[in-house]
């Protein structure tokens, strides 16, 4: 059974529950709010494919800092603007897709707006059809921007129903007498790996344990 157990330290099955549910609203709704809007042309989707994986970052993953809402608007809109140019400006299609995708890194990453989706938008700005590709750059924001402030709004709406931090701002970490940021700081440096974990969390992650360690020392 351990082959079921959650890949993400601190999941409980009720969150994972809260997740599930909060999905299908938000993406539910999202389809509901956007049908109502003039998108575009007949042949351009009212909701694009990459949102149910930001949905998944959004409502399984709130704290991380690829799922705030800067990164899941802006990553998705400028990946596409990406996309669309990388498909105007190369003919060939294998070479475009894989210059949108590293291009949206890029930028993504540039602007501090980095959300794995947006590789996915990007490349569908490429490979998308004949409306995706008539739409131009407007596709960036009809049905992508779109889709992506609605999903947030009611990210928004629905982590505050349910008690939980979004956009998520980490707690003030506890002063400890021996580990300081310096010392996290130059352990990151060491390992060279990227963690799923905002610097300020991982702060108070740390220091909280190395207080519950120094507690049970005396006891």
């Amino acid at each position: 059974m351990s082959l079921f157990r959650p890949l993400l330290a601190g999941a409980h099955f009720g969150e994972r529950l809260l997740a599930c549910l909060g999905a299908a609203i938000g993406i539910g709704l999202t389809m509901v709010v956007c049908a109502g809007l003039p998108i575009g042309a007949a042949d351009i989707p009212i909701i694009v494919a990459p949102l149910g994986a930001s949905a998944v970052l959004v409502f399984a993953v709130p704290s991380s800092p690829l799922a705030q809402p800067w990164p899941v608007v802006g990553g998705n809109i400028i990946s596409t603007l990406v996309g669309v140019t990388a498909f105007q400006l190369v003919p060939q299609p294998a070479v475009a897709a894989g210059l949108a995708v590293g291009g949206a890194i890029l930028v993504m990453s540039l602007l501090r707006c980095l959300h794995p989706p947006g590789g996915a938008a990007a490349l569908t700005a490429v490979i998308g059809g004949s409306g995706v590709h008539g739409a131009g750059y407007a596709f960036a924001f009809a049905p992508v921007g779109i889709n992506s402030i609605a999903l947030v709004a009611l990210a928004l709406f629905i982590h505050r129903a349910t008690a939980r931090s979004y956009p998520h701002v980490p707690p003030l970490p506890a002063p400890t007498p021996n580990l300081q940021p310096a010392d996290i700081d130059r352990a990151l440096d060491e390992m060279h790996e990227s963690f799923d974990i905002s610097r300020a969390d991982l702060d108070a992650l740390l220091m909280r344990a190395q207080a519950h360690a120094a507690r049970r020392s005396k006891s």
